[in-house]
């Protein structure tokens, strides 16, 4: 609706009545009063949305690396497509190994698409998950008033669904400016290959698994991976890539023969994304258990002493996402296999995500650190007793799993260790 300062619209005048007004006719002059009311109100109300100052619309660049995705790649010459299938036609290893790595469920996790329904989610959650852009349904040039969620987008004219499904796939990281980069190079390729280690580095893995940013009062994305392995001991002697990715011997493609290659399983926690699945386990731990003695007698007390020492990792354990976890379960079970004392230990970050998100407490385990957990247990009847320490590796706790809908085929741990003793009690 237009409003026209140079007319004002009226009512026109009510008429004179000198006949006795009836019920009928006042009933209609009524109407007609309230009607002229409410249209008045209306052009009022229009008026002054019309005349109302517009918010100033300031288009903020992205700056930080986790709201670029990598621009629309083309497909190399020689190659039919960017799909990791396709890829695996000739590096049937490298292919195989990548199926079973969290890369390659990084989009189709469930964990993640119910994140990503949230309103809370913004869009560029995706740019680790599905980097490159012709994965991406948008192209997001900015955001209106620095607003995470107003992203300046328009439509990708390239965006392939497909490649989309395959999440952190092979040309995220080795396709570039319409060719194959490699860590060696060769001429026998049937595509443009392009020698790169310095693209090929940690700081690719670095890109995604170091962005540490309070979004919003309660979204916060905190995976300090890349700077915890800074300010540890094996900066400049070890990174992501020898741990992570170990080297061997073989053939990158079969006929072509034996040379320097590495693993592309990427493993880490080991915890798989869906029932039944295989998922590659790096495990920083080490675990030294103690001893229990030959016997004891009625009413002795037992003290047990269980070391646990992140030997092998470069970064804190746990690491990454904030609501790993690991548990320590030590039990003592009677010889009917009845728990008489339980007692657990955690591992890991707590958080507050609600009203604001704030770190509650944190003992992860530096790189080197040893700790002890101490299980004290009184003796009683005489008998053979079990004593069995257990140690788990979570993904989130069993209350977020139900809060974000993830049902009973959706893993949430594993077993790392398991030690059982017996603890005979003489009279």
């Amino acid at each position: 609706m237009r409003s026209h300062p140079d007319r004002c619209w009226m009512p026109p005048p009510v008429a004179t009545f000198t006949a006795p007004i009836t019920g009928r006719m006042l009933n209609r002059v009524i109407v007609y009063l309230l009607a002229s009311g409410f249209v008045l109100m209306v052009l009022w109300r229009c008026s002054e949305t019309a005349n109302a100052p517009q918010e100033a619309q300031n288009i903020t660049p992205l700056t930080h690396s986790w709201e670029f995705a990598i621009p629309h790649q083309e497909i190399p010459k020689g190659l039919t497509s960017l799909s990791a299938a396709s890829c695996g036609a000739c590096h049937v290893q490298h292919y195989e190994e990548w199926r079973t790595s969290t890369h390659a469920h990084a989009w189709t996790d469930l964990q993640f698409q119910a994140e990503l329904k949230k309103e809370s989610s913004p869009l560029m959650c995706i740019n680790c998950h599905i980097p490159l852009q012709n994965q991406q349904e948008y192209i997001v040039s900015g955001l209106i008033n620095g607003d995470i969620y107003r992203p300046v987008k328009e439509k990708n004219p390239h965006f392939d669904r497909a490649l989309q499904q395959e999440g952190i796939n092979c040309a995220s990281c080795h396709v570039r400016g319409g060719a194959v980069l490699g860590p060696n190079g060769t001429d026998r390729a049937p595509h443009r290959t392009v020698k790169d280690t310095e693209h090929l580095s940690e700081k690719l893995c670095i890109s995604c698994h170091n962005a540490n940013a309070v979004i919003t009062p309660t979204l916060a994305c905190t995976f300090e991976t890349g700077d915890e392995w800074k300010a540890g001991p094996f900066f400049g002697q070890k990174n992501c890539i020898s741990c992570h990715m170990v080297e061997t011997q073989r053939e990158a493609v079969a006929g072509f023969g034996q040379r320097k290659s590495r693993f592309h399983t990427f493993a880490g926690s080991g915890i798989p994304k869906v029932k039944g699945a295989e998922a590659p386990m790096l495990n920083g731990l080490a675990f030294y258990p103690g001893k229990v003695r030959a016997s004891y007698a009625t009413g002795e007390q037992l003290t047990y002493t269980f070391k646990v020492k992140n030997e092998h990792a470069g970064h804190r354990v746990p690491t990454g996402d904030p609501e790993r976890f690991f548990i320590i379960t030590f039990e003592l079970l009677n010889a009917a296999d009845s728990v008489v004392l339980r007692q657990q230990e955690r591992i890991g970050e707590e958080w507050e995500w609600y009203p604001e998100a704030k770190k509650l407490s944190d003992n992860n385990l530096d790189p080197g650190e040893e700790r002890a957990y101490h299980f004290n247990a009184l003796l009683g009847k005489k008998g053979n007793y079990t004593l069995r320490i257990e140690v788990t590796k979570h993904r989130m706790t069993q209350s977020t799993a139900e809060y974000n809908g993830l049902g009973d085929d959706y893993p949430l741990f594993i077993p790392i260790y398991e030690n059982v003793m017996t603890v005979k009690v003489r009279e």
